[in-house]
Parts: structure tokens; sequence; C-alpha cells
């Protein structure tokens, strides 16, 4: 067995399946994607469901989603989850999708039935339950900026940061074009009572916008790889402040070591993948509590 299978293992049972004791049936897209917790936290609740599946990584180069899906569809794949740089295509490439996902921008868990492929989204309802968690207060409680908000994750949490009524949103992004038609979406959704404003990272008047959050998050990829800076400098960071990096692999990311070293409470991404991870679960496998399972198998 691989620790990371591509699109070459797609071709046939006897190539995929090789030295395993379980037929691959689910799977985690990204590129990169070796760094990926997903099946250590997924393969035990399968086992623990009793659920005759193995969970692997597959990394795909950004434009391999639709021949991904198509394959995985013929080699009977029960779904798959979704990751950077990936949830935007997936979205384009799913025959239907669920209007929690359309609102979301973006899907990060699919489903492979009969007839279609069914895109869904759980990184914003898992996000917020991961706030609450972590932080111990309702994500709808906050004034929050989010650092890469154009990508797929950053656009799913800024919105159900909308749909949930936090009173300020802060998006930052590099280009700003994709903030604009980001912010027109957000004004159509939720009761209109969050003040949004966008911000490029080299605004002067970014860090006074940062400052008078109570939650920072990074969405982007910044800070995956060694040598990554922090994704915002300290002057946009303030003792008191809740700073949580989508990231978890390294855990501790430079944004993470800055603003441990400032007084803000900090969190990785850790339990917001537990949170999401359990329900795409239940995306695949309706009834079933993976929950307690999965946090188990990453707290190991």
């Amino acid at each position: 067995m691989k620790a990371v299978y591509t699109l070459e293992d797609l071709v046939s049972r006897e190539v995929l399946d090789a030295g395993a004791d379980q037929p691959a049936r689910l799977a985690v897209l990204g590129y990169p994607i070796a760094h990926s917790a997903s099946p250590r936290m997924h393969q035990p609740a399968l086992d623990a469901h009793r659920i005759d599946a193995r969970y692997i990584r597959l990394e795909i180069e950004p434009g391999g989603i639709p021949e991904a899906f198509d394959r995985m569809r013929a080699l009977g794949f029960i779904g798959c989850n979704v990751t950077v740089p990936h949830k935007l295509e997936a979205m384009a490439t799913c025959d239907e999708v669920h209007p929690d996902a359309l609102a979301l921008g973006a899907v990060n868990t699919v489903r492979f039935d009969a007839e279609r492929t069914t895109g869904f989204n759980t990184d914003g309802p898992g996000f917020a339950s991961a706030v609450r968690d972590d932080f111990g207060v309702p994500l709808e409680s906050l004034c929050v900026a989010i650092a890469g908000a154009g990508g797929g994750a950053g656009q799913a949490i800024a919105t159900q940061c909308v749909l949930l009524g936090v009173p300020r949103l802060v998006l930052v992004n590099r280009s700003l074009e994709k903030l604009d038609a980001l912010a027109i979406r957000l004004g159509g959704l939720g009761s209109g009572s969050t003040e949004v404003s966008t911000f490029a990272f080299d605004d002067p008047f970014l860090a006074a916008a940062c400052l008078g959050c109570d939650l920072i998050v990074n969405t982007s990829s910044v800070g995956l790889k060694a040598g990554d800076p922090s994704i915002l400098p300290e002057a946009c960071l303030r003792e008191g402040q809740r700073v949580y990096d989508t990231i978890y692999q390294p855990p501790v990311t430079p944004l993470l070591a800055l603003a441990a070293a400032a007084g803000c409470r900090t969190s990785n991404g850790l339990s917001m993948l537990i949170h999401q991870g359990a329900l795409a679960f239940q995306h695949w496998f309706p009834g079933t509590d993976p929950l307690p399972v999965m946090r188990a198998a990453l707290a190991g």
C-alpha cells in the first residue's frame, strides 16, 4: 500500500488495491496531499462502523478533478473529501451541488451515487463547531477577519459567518477582484446585519481593521511549507485576540507562533478537520456518529 496515490493508480482495482486487505472506496484529494491527517480519522471510523472500505490520499494536479472523478466512479468509490486547491473545481465538476454548498461557494465533500455526483460543503459548519469547542464562544458573537478569503475554504468560512450574522467581517486577499465578487454574493445572504469590508494584504489600513476583530483566521495555504512567512504581520495582532489557522500540519504555523508571542489565544485546523470530517462521513453513511471515534483517533 502507498502513503499517497495518484491518477495513474486509478486504472484498475488490481493496481489500486495491490497489497491491501480492503478496497479503496473513499479518498481525500489535494495537491499536495501527503500531509493530510484525514485517513487517520476516517479509517478508524469506517472500521468502527464495520464498513469494508479503505480511505486513501490521492494527489491530483490542478485541472485533474474531472478525470479523477470519472475514474473513481468507474472503480466504485463511495465518495471523497476535497482540499486545497480543488474545492472550486470540484463544485464545477459535480452534477448536483447541495444548496448549502452553493451558498458557501465551494465543495469539500463529494458523494458518488448511481446516477450523479453530488457536492456538499462541511467546512463552514465544521469551522463554527471548532470555534465553539476551542474558544468557548459562539462564532456569531465575534467580529472576524479572514486572511486568504478568496480561496475555497475562505469563501466557505466567510459565508458561514454571514449566515450566522457575525457583527463585522474583514476579508483579506492578494487579489481584490475575488473579494469584490465574494462581497457582492455575501450581501445577498443572511439578515444583512453583517458589516463586510475588503482589504489587500498591502493596504495601510489593514492592521487597524484586524486589531478591531475578536477572531483572526488564516484560510490560505501560507504556513504549510517550511520557510513560509506569517500570513499577517505582528501589527495585525493584539493581546487577547483569538487566532485560528486552518492549517494543522505543522501544528504551529508562523502565524500561530507570532500570535502566541503577542498574547493571543490560538488554535489550529485539527478541530475543524474533525468536525467537518464527521459531517462528511454522515453524507456518505447517514445515521452514523463518527465524531467520538475520529476525535480519539487524532488525539492518540
